[in-house]
């Protein structure tokens, strides 16, 4: 296993490589001097989205979401502390259904708000409905 990995700038999409003992040290992007980890998910639609998929090499965990949705509006700010909780570890980031059609459709979002939980590009665990912080923790955590 290697001791580096691969991280996406959440604010200008640098691709940077750090040890794994870095993690947890706060690092800045070596672009833009941004820093990588804001405890905070992300907001991806369809012109990030695939690069933090493909280029990070730590889980993406995602909240596919709408404005519109109650459910939705009412997880928001418990999947704002699971990031606090999980990052590091694990990336968190939100989609916006109605603006990201494609990448929505691409997972073939039937319900929202649903959470899922991408490694090495691929979904490995996905989970609908609205849950709290230390229920997002506890499955995200679970599925790794």
């Amino acid at each position: 296993m290697t001791d580096t990995c691969h991280i996406v700038c959440p604010d200008c999409a640098a691709i940077n490589r750090l040890p794994l003992a870095r993690l947890e040290s706060s690092p800045a992007c070596g672009r833009c001097r941004a820093p990588l980890f804001s405890g905070k998910p992300l907001e991806l639609g369809e012109q990030n989205f695939q690069r933090h998929l493909e280029r990070n090499d730590i889980p993406l965990l995602v909240d596919f979401w709408a404005q519109w949705c109650g459910p939705c509006k009412m997880m928001a700010p418990a999947f704002e502390q699971a990031a606090a909780a999980l990052e590091p570890r694990v990336r968190l980031a939100k989609v916006n259904t109605e603006e990201a059609r494609s990448v929505a459709g691409r997972f073939h979002i039937r319900s929202i708000p649903t959470l899922i939980l991408f490694r090495g590009g691929r979904e490995v665990a996905r989970q609908a409905g609205a849950m709290g912080a230390s229920d997002i923790v506890r499955w995200a955590q679970g599925q790794l």
